[in-house]
């Protein structure tokens, strides 16, 4: 696929880029280009070759999931306005 100085201009308005006539040129090259690129990898057989998720075989070392921080939450409802039943009451906003 090749794209012309037309259509260039027309997908810079669309997206909104402003690109001067001087910059049409090399942005056309540069379009280029990645269109070759992506065709010489299509032209790749992949049959049998399964999809990676990385491209290294890398496994995270995870930790436990579990809780470090304490619990302080009679600490910060003891400052609130009001609390009932361990839940903040707040004023009425929407009628």
């Amino acid at each position: 696929m090749s794209l012309s100085l037309d259509d260039v201009r027309r997908i810079a308005k669309l997206a909104r880029i402003a690109v001067s006539d001087d910059e049409v040129a090399a942005t056309q090259q540069q379009l280029n280009r990645i269109f070759g690129l992506i065709e010489e990898m299509r032209a790749v057989d992949t049959t049998g070759i399964e999809p990676m998720s990385h491209a290294q075989d890398v496994a995270l070392r995870l930790r436990d999931d579990v809780a470090t921080a304490a619990n302080r939450r009679e600490a910060f409802q003891a400052v609130a306005p009001e609390v009932d039943g361990g839940l903040y009451l707040v004023p009425k906003v929407i009628e």
